[in-house]
């Protein structure tokens, strides 16, 4: 073990794998010590991410790019209301965000990263409202995100022409009050796809598993939890942050997040819990009726709030921004010229004092009820999975799920105008889906639609079906689970989606090499695999023949290589792909058999490749990747990320605003309450300090598969 630091009830110290060990005297301390071992380690993510959230990155970066992610971030207005929220934690909640500030401060005043120095960057001190900030940025980016852009994405899809017909086949059941001759006038200000793509002629993206079984299901006899979280892995350091905590006997282990005082997922002697996205639709747009400034309720005109933002900027002038808002949110336009606009608001935007509440509460709390009652309490929607140490399992969602008007479910914009069609409170948490001891012996999920657990409508659209049925296919195979077992789950690289879709296509191959090829594959997804490669290769030629006729085939492209529309719900458009009769009229008059033949005929025509070629991705440090030489260490790789868009161990990569990026398991963790212990490994490594010795010391674990054992 080295020392890290050590006074008076505090000791912070590594072990042999990097992990820092916080032992602490009381709770105050016990944060005090997160926060330093936080700023110690993680200081430029820490700082860097604060910057962004502030919209003050132009600070640092003149250009365009900087501002247009300035202007992002100052449009999501995330700083108002967090004074009032610091004032609802409870005193012990507040001495202990306080104390992990303050463990903050006395890592920066040592010392600060070099190369936020080197860019101009001026530091203030760590404050409580920046805990708050660091936990909005985490709900709503890439995953509260990726729903407003569907809803978004809706609407193009109405301006663009497509038939009510062929909406309903895409999002069937969720499009209760779309009122489409309305959204073909409004104006769009903010596109998903640029306005330079032409649309054709009448016709126009953050993932994870977790899983739980209980003591009758293992070989211990004990509650074992898994959990690997599928976020971007090419940037570094990794968004996840290994720590150990002890006061006394007690005990956790588990991952955090820099910025928040928290263990998000891991364990105590007497709980364990673990988290994946919910897809919940906690983001909705309402249609304005705008003039003159103003916008119009019922026969009345109101004028809107009008935000001033002066964004300072490196080597230039400032630049004013003017953000008009009301209740339903910002406005995507401006409201002086006459029209129909949209006003955007994500729920998760009063993320406060209640979440700081509940993940703080995970410390005491001795048993799933408890669990389930801590986490449901967290405003961020996010699917838990628990176990205790009396065998016990559960699953809880969280989030701030909107109650609606009967018959609509969040994914059309509804006429603003109407008071009938505001947010009327938020759903509790005994509505969400929850459940306790299922019937099964185990629970699993992976970014599916889990609402029927629940009685209120919280999902619209999700991802598929096809992790989590693969992950319930391996449990329900044996019993005596243990915790290899539970590795080489989340190796797994056999895709149900690929079972799917090669039961019909088969027959269909051409009587080439490749084609017998392709109908041998195993639906493996592992690097040698040339099957996967040209199963891939078939299904997107089908995507862009299939949306292309219909959106145009430079938007289809744009949405395929741009976007991570395909990638988040891929299910959607799988639908019209995998239906047998072409109800829609999405395949021209051909039948689905003649358009998979007729793509397989010329997808295949090529020399196959191995799957592992196409999935080489670069690590990029977060500041300086890609501006300095490969050899000064700083970007690492190229790795290979195995598994697919439906595989247990998913491995995406894809582009998104103009910069590559992935879906990967970023951190895996597995327990077992038969041992004082979590099994984990992680893309990167506990230092974002690119000459330190754990700057990607757990990489090369982690890219192999395997699990470190951190015990308390």
């Amino acid at each position: 073990m080295t020392r890290l630091l050590e006074e008076e009830g505090l000791s912070i110290t590594r072990d042999g794998h990097g992990v820092p060990h916080v032992r602490a005297s009381d709770e105050a301390r016990l944060y005090r010590g997160m926060g330093y071992c936080h700023a110690l380690d993680r200081g430029l993510q820490l700082l860097l991410m604060r910057v962004l959230g502030r919209g003050q990155l132009s600070l640092l970066d003149g250009s365009q790019t900087g501002l247009d992610i300035d202007t992002f971030f100052r449009r999501m207005n995330w700083g108002e209301g967090v004074s009032a929220e610091v004032a609802r934690l409870s005193p012990a909640a507040r001495a202990a965000c306080q104390a992990y500030c303050d463990g903050v401060n006395l890592r920066l005043e040592r010392k600060r990263p070099w190369e936020l120095g080197m860019a101009g960057y001026k530091h203030t001190p760590w404050l409580l409202e920046d805990c708050f900030l660091m936990g909005k940025m985490i709900g709503y980016l890439t995953l509260a995100q990726s729903q407003g852009e569907l809803e978004h994405l809706l609407c193009e899809l109405v301006q663009a022409g497509v038939s009510r017909a062929r909406l309903d086949e895409l999002f069937p059941g969720v499009l209760g009050g779309l009122d489409e001759e309305r959204v073909r006038r409004g104006k769009l200000g903010q596109r998903l796809v640029p306005a330079e793509l032409k649309w054709a002629a009448g016709a126009r993206m953050m993932a994870s598993n977790n899983w739980v079984v209980a003591g009758s299901r293992t070989a211990s006899g004990r509650a074992i939890l898994a959990n690997d979280p599928h976020l971007e892995v090419n940037r570094l350091p990794n968004v996840w942050y290994e720590i150990a905590l002890a006061i006394g006997e007690r005990w956790g282990l588990g991952a955090t997040v820099p910025g928040l005082p928290a263990l998000v997922l891991g364990r105590t002697p007497d709980l364990a819990w673990g988290a994946t996205y919910t897809f919940a639709d906690t983001v909705d747009s309402w249609i304005e009726d705008c003039k003159d400034g103003k916008y119009r309720r019922g026969d009345d005109w109101v004028a809107f709030r009008q935000r001033r933002e002066t964004i300072a900027r490196k080597k230039g002038a400032p630049a004013e921004v003017v953000f008009h808002e009301n209740d339903h949110g910002v406005l995507d336009g401006d409201p002086a010229l006459p029209g129909l606009y949209l006003t955007t608001r994500w729920s998760g935007a009063g993320l406060g004092a209640r979440s700081i509440e509940g993940f703080l509460a995970l410390w005491g709390a001795r048993d799933v009820e408890a669990g389930m009652r801590h986490l449901g309490a967290v405003e961020v929607a996010f699917n838990w999975v628990l176990a205790d140490a009396a065998g016990r399992i559960g699953y809880q969602m969280s989030g701030l799920v909107p109650v609606r008007r009967d018959g609509v479910h969040g994914m059309a914009p509804l006429p603003g105008w109407d008071p009938d069609n505001d947010w009327r409170g938020y759903q509790p948490a005994e509505a969400l889906p929850r459940v306790v001891d299922p019937e099964a012996g185990f629970f699993v999920t992976a970014n599916d639609d889990l609402g029927r657990w629940g009685s209120a409508h919280a999902i619209s659209v999700s991802m598929g079906p096809y992790r989590a049925a693969r992950i319930a296919e391996r449990l329900a195979e044996k019993t005596g689970v243990t915790v290899a077992d539970m590795q080489a789950i989340q190796l797994d690289n056999t895709s149900l989606h690929a079972r799917r879709f090669m039961a019909v296509l088969r027959p269909l191959l051409p009587a080439t090499a490749q084609g017998k090829l392709l109908a041998d594959w195993d639906l493996g997804y592992d690097a040698a695999s040339r099957g996967a490669w040209l199963f891939e290769r078939w299904y997107g030629e089908l995507v862009q023949e299939v949306f292309g006729a219909a959106f145009g085939v430079e938007v289809a492209r744009h949405l395929a290589g741009e976007t991570g529309v395909f990638i988040d719900f891929y299910d959607c458009f799988d639908r019209v792909l995998l239906a047998e009769t072409d109800a829609g009229g999405w395949l021209g008059g051909d039948s689905r058999d003649t358009v998979w033949r007729r793509v397989a005929e010329r997808a295949l025509a090529v020399e196959p490749r191995t799957w592992g070629e196409s999935r080489r991705l670069v690590l990029s440090h977060m500041l300086l990747g890609g501006k300095l030489p490969r050899w000064m260490g700083f970007d690492r790789g190229p790795i290979v990320l195995e598994g697919g868009r439906a595989t247990p161990r998913q491995g995406q990569i894809y582009r998104a605003g103009g910069r590559a990026t992935s879906f990967a398991p970023s951190y895996r963790m597995v327990t077992d309450f038969a041992e004082a212990a979590v099994h984990t490994s992680m893309a990167g490594g506990p230092s974002d300090r690119r000459f330190s010795k754990w700057y990607v010391s757990d990489l090369a674990r982690w890219l192999k598969g395997e699990l470190k054992k951190v015990e308390p």
